[in-house]
Protein backbone atom coordinates (compact mmCIF):
# COMPACT_ATOMS: atom_id res chain seq x y z
CA UNK A 1 0.00 0.00 0.00
CA UNK A 2 1.42 3.42 -0.81
CA UNK A 3 1.76 6.17 1.79
CA UNK A 4 -1.14 8.30 0.43
CA UNK A 5 -3.59 5.39 0.45
CA UNK A 6 -2.44 4.41 3.92
CA UNK A 7 -2.86 7.96 5.23
CA UNK A 8 -6.48 8.01 3.98
CA UNK A 9 -7.14 4.64 5.60
CA UNK A 10 -5.58 5.80 8.86
CA UNK A 11 -7.85 8.86 8.86
CA UNK A 12 -10.87 6.68 8.17
CA UNK A 13 -9.79 4.27 10.92
CA UNK A 14 -9.50 7.23 13.29
CA UNK A 15 -13.11 8.19 12.52
CA UNK A 16 -14.47 4.77 13.54
CA UNK A 17 -15.91 5.90 16.85
CA UNK A 18 -17.65 8.90 15.27
CA UNK A 19 -19.06 6.66 12.54
CA UNK A 20 -20.43 4.24 15.12
CA UNK A 21 -21.84 6.96 17.39
CA UNK A 22 -23.56 8.74 14.49
CA UNK A 23 -25.05 5.49 13.19
CA UNK A 24 -26.42 4.54 16.61
CA UNK A 25 -28.37 7.81 16.78
CA UNK A 26 -30.58 6.51 13.95
CA UNK A 27 -31.78 3.45 15.86
CA UNK A 28 -34.19 3.67 18.79
CA UNK A 29 -32.48 2.19 21.84
CA UNK A 30 -35.59 0.14 22.66
CA UNK A 31 -34.95 -1.96 19.54
CA UNK A 32 -31.22 -2.55 20.08
CA UNK A 33 -31.91 -5.95 21.70
CA UNK A 34 -34.16 -7.09 18.84
CA UNK A 35 -32.92 -9.98 16.70
CA UNK A 36 -34.26 -10.78 13.28
CA UNK A 37 -35.89 -14.18 12.76
CA UNK A 38 -32.75 -15.47 11.03
CA UNK A 39 -30.78 -15.22 14.26
CA UNK A 40 -28.38 -12.45 13.26
CA UNK A 41 -26.88 -10.46 16.08
CA UNK A 42 -28.88 -7.59 17.53
CA UNK A 43 -27.54 -4.04 17.38
CA UNK A 44 -26.68 -4.42 21.06
CA UNK A 45 -24.67 -7.58 20.38
CA UNK A 46 -22.96 -5.95 17.40
CA UNK A 47 -21.82 -3.11 19.66
CA UNK A 48 -20.27 -5.54 22.13
CA UNK A 49 -18.71 -7.54 19.30
CA UNK A 50 -17.19 -4.40 17.77
CA UNK A 51 -15.60 -3.63 21.13
CA UNK A 52 -14.25 -7.13 21.70
CA UNK A 53 -12.91 -7.13 18.17
CA UNK A 54 -11.26 -3.78 18.83
CA UNK A 55 -9.65 -5.20 21.98
CA UNK A 56 -8.14 -7.97 19.85
CA UNK A 57 -7.18 -5.39 17.22
CA UNK A 58 -5.44 -3.30 19.88
CA UNK A 59 -3.21 -6.24 20.87
CA UNK A 60 -2.62 -7.34 17.28
CA UNK A 61 -1.53 -3.85 16.25
CA UNK A 62 1.02 -3.72 19.00
CA UNK A 63 2.25 -7.21 18.20
CA UNK A 64 2.87 -6.18 14.58
CA UNK A 65 4.92 -3.24 15.82
CA UNK A 66 6.77 -4.71 18.79
CA UNK A 67 6.93 -8.44 17.95
CA UNK A 68 7.01 -8.97 14.19
CA UNK A 69 7.10 -12.62 13.24
CA UNK A 70 5.17 -13.75 16.31
CA UNK A 71 1.75 -15.42 15.93
CA UNK A 72 -1.50 -13.51 16.37
CA UNK A 73 -4.42 -14.86 18.38
CA UNK A 74 -7.55 -15.96 16.55
CA UNK A 75 -10.89 -16.17 18.30
CA UNK A 76 -14.35 -17.55 17.58
CA UNK A 77 -16.57 -14.47 17.57
CA UNK A 78 -19.78 -16.50 17.79
CA UNK A 79 -18.44 -18.44 20.76
CA UNK A 80 -17.45 -15.19 22.44
CA UNK A 81 -20.93 -13.76 21.85
CA UNK A 82 -22.56 -16.82 23.40
CA UNK A 83 -20.12 -17.52 26.23
CA UNK A 84 -19.68 -13.88 27.22
CA UNK A 85 -23.45 -13.28 27.01
CA UNK A 86 -23.22 -10.27 24.71
CA UNK A 87 -26.97 -9.87 24.93
CA UNK A 88 -26.71 -8.88 28.60
CA UNK A 89 -23.53 -6.80 28.57
CA UNK A 90 -23.72 -3.05 29.01
CA UNK A 91 -23.72 -1.43 25.58
CA UNK A 92 -22.86 2.05 26.91
CA UNK A 93 -19.73 0.66 28.58
CA UNK A 94 -18.86 -1.18 25.38
CA UNK A 95 -19.20 2.00 23.29
CA UNK A 96 -16.95 3.91 25.67
CA UNK A 97 -14.37 1.10 25.70
CA UNK A 98 -14.40 1.04 21.90
CA UNK A 99 -13.82 4.80 21.84
CA UNK A 100 -10.72 4.50 24.04
CA UNK A 101 -9.25 1.46 22.31
CA UNK A 102 -9.69 3.00 18.87
CA UNK A 103 -8.25 6.33 19.99
CA UNK A 104 -5.15 4.69 21.48
CA UNK A 105 -4.41 2.64 18.35
CA UNK A 106 -5.12 5.59 16.05
CA UNK A 107 -2.76 7.81 18.06
CA UNK A 108 -0.07 5.15 17.71
CA UNK A 109 -0.38 4.26 14.03
CA UNK A 110 -0.54 7.78 12.67
CA UNK A 111 3.07 8.33 13.79
CA UNK A 112 4.66 5.06 12.68
CA UNK A 113 7.67 5.09 10.36
CA UNK A 114 7.15 3.66 6.87
CA UNK A 115 9.22 0.51 7.43
CA UNK A 116 6.99 -0.74 10.28
CA UNK A 117 4.03 -1.15 7.91
CA UNK A 118 5.67 -4.15 6.24
CA UNK A 119 6.13 -6.03 9.54
CA UNK A 120 4.36 -9.37 9.33
CA UNK A 121 2.88 -11.87 11.74
CA UNK A 122 1.06 -15.16 11.30
CA UNK A 123 -2.70 -15.30 11.85
CA UNK A 124 -4.06 -18.87 12.24
CA UNK A 125 -7.05 -18.18 9.95
CA UNK A 126 -5.56 -15.65 7.51
CA UNK A 127 -1.95 -16.75 7.21
CA UNK A 128 0.86 -14.21 7.03
CA UNK A 129 -0.38 -10.65 7.47
CA UNK A 130 1.31 -7.26 7.49
CA UNK A 131 0.38 -4.21 9.51
CA UNK A 132 -1.10 -2.85 6.26
CA UNK A 133 -3.38 -5.92 6.17
CA UNK A 134 -4.39 -5.20 9.76
CA UNK A 135 -5.30 -1.64 8.77
CA UNK A 136 -7.38 -2.88 5.82
CA UNK A 137 -9.32 -5.19 8.12
CA UNK A 138 -10.06 -2.80 10.95
CA UNK A 139 -10.54 0.36 8.91
CA UNK A 140 -13.67 -1.21 7.39
CA UNK A 141 -14.89 -3.19 10.42
CA UNK A 142 -17.22 -0.55 11.88
CA UNK A 143 -18.66 0.28 8.45
CA UNK A 144 -19.41 -3.39 7.83
CA UNK A 145 -21.30 -3.73 11.10
CA UNK A 146 -23.13 -0.42 10.73
CA UNK A 147 -24.52 -2.02 7.56
CA UNK A 148 -25.69 -5.00 9.63
CA UNK A 149 -27.30 -2.61 12.12
CA UNK A 150 -29.20 -0.94 9.30
CA UNK A 151 -30.40 -4.34 8.08
CA UNK A 152 -31.62 -5.11 11.61
CA UNK A 153 -33.38 -1.77 11.82
CA UNK A 154 -35.04 -2.25 8.42
CA UNK A 155 -36.27 -5.73 9.43
CA UNK A 156 -37.48 -4.45 12.80
CA UNK A 157 -39.30 -1.55 11.11
CA UNK A 158 -40.99 -3.91 8.66
CA UNK A 159 -42.09 -6.14 11.53
CA UNK A 160 -43.69 -3.16 13.32
CA UNK A 161 -46.09 -2.54 10.41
Amino acid sequence: MNADTRAKKIDSYGNGYTELAEALKKYPKEMWQWRDPHGCWSIHELIVHITDSEANSYIRCRRFIAEPGEPLMAYDENQWAASLDYHNQNSDDAIEMFRWLRLRSYSLIKTLPEEVWSNSNFHPENGDMTLDDWLDTYESHVTEHVGHMQENFDAWTAEQK
